[in-house]
């Protein structure tokens, strides 16, 4: 369960710790619902570990656990060279928390009509000060309406939008009283309005299903899926002072693993899965052909014709039903 340890090296979730509570929940922390399988790595960083670690080659929880417990690991904690590297080859830029407190703020600011609901800052210092009071909702509006609101972060990396156990850039671990992601700021608004377990682990289900986010790179992927979870774990504590029930957790997996997805989001599929220049057997009246294929969604720029496999998210409101994310982008 959460650890107890300070500083940068405390941020670390290792996989080991989450297999350790149940071998079910990494499995879901892997899964990619629209395909089937597992997330893949979408990087080369890996692959000197060998064929497993490959580009296109699934995440499994033996290549990340045990003797190989230390491999995926955060921005932060990373070498130089290799954060220089992804910047490069992946644009791959990470958000100082005061920044994303900022710009979440202005989110809130637009929802309330108010300012310094949750924090007050100090943009001189690039520093935060949290509320302590109760959150008033405006008129019109009450705690159950902001938790049901719905939000998301494109192209997340650790999701620092949505979870701030720690300052991505600096590694420094942020208190549970002090943070300021999208999903801290509903869980501390379902906190503050319920008392049982019961009602907080409803209301906290209901805050999940209305957080989102994507992203290119697999082990991000897993490192954003796994703040996320241990946030949970982290609240309950907080409020209750005990660990939640396994079976909670592997829930709250589970709604994770649909609403933090892998996905290219300038085309809505899954990454490198468009076929381009790719030979391929038709039937024609004349017999088998070979024919090249090429992807016209990549080849006219038009985001509803591609070839690849189009990522689906659960409409969790609506009978928990399968849709196509590019269906929610209006034309």
């Amino acid at each position: 369960m959460p650890e107890k340890e300070t500083g940068p090296s405390c941020i670390d979730i290792r996989e080991d710790d989450l297999s350790d509570i149940s071998p079910e929940v990494l499995a879901t922390l892997l899964r990619d619902h629209t395909t089937g399988r597992n997330i893949f790595w979408a990087t080369h960083d890996y692959e000197a570990l060998g064929t497993m670690y490959d580009y296109h080659s699934e995440i499994l929880p033996e290549l990340i656990t045990g003797e190989h417990g230390m491999v995926i690991r955060p921005r932060v904690l990373k070498s130089k060279e290799n954060q220089t590297d992804r910047a490069k080859d992946m644009a791959e830029v990470f958000t100082p928390s005061w920044v994303c407190n900022a710009q979440n703020n202005l989110v809130d600011e637009a929802w309330f009509g108010r300012k310094d609901v949750f924090n007050i800052e100090d943009s001189e210092h690039h520093t935060w000060k949290a509320t302590t009071e109760r959150i008033i909702f405006p008129d019109g509006k009450d705690w159950k309406d902001y938790v049901r609101a719905t939000r998301m972060e494109m192209t997340c990396g650790e999701a620092p939008y949505l979870a701030s156990r720690y300052d991505t850039t600096t590694g420094e671990p942020i208190p549970l009283e002090q943070r300021i992601g999208l999903l801290d700021r509903k869980l501390r608004v379902v906190s503050e309005n319920t008392d049982t377990s019961g009602d907080w682990l409803d209301w906290a289900q209901i805050a999940f299903m209305n957080i989102y986010g994507f992203e290119w790179q697999g082990d991000n992927l897993l490192l954003a899926r796994e703040a996320l979870l241990w946030t949970f774990i982290e609240y309950y504590q907080a409020k209750f002072g005990k660990a939640p029930l396994v079976k909670s957790i592997n829930y709250i997996a589970y709604i994770v693993s649909w609403n933090l997805w892998q996905m290219d989001g300038l085309k809505g599929v899954v990454p490198d899965s468009c076929k381009n220049g790719v030979t391929e057997k038709i039937q024609t009246l004349f017999g088998e052909e070979e024919q090249i294929v090429n992807c016209p969604g990549c080849q006219q720029e038009d985001l509803r014709r591609h070839n690849g496999t189009y990522c689906l998210i659960r409409d969790w409101p609506n009978n928990k039903k399968k849709i196509r994310f590019i269906d929610l982008i209006k034309r």
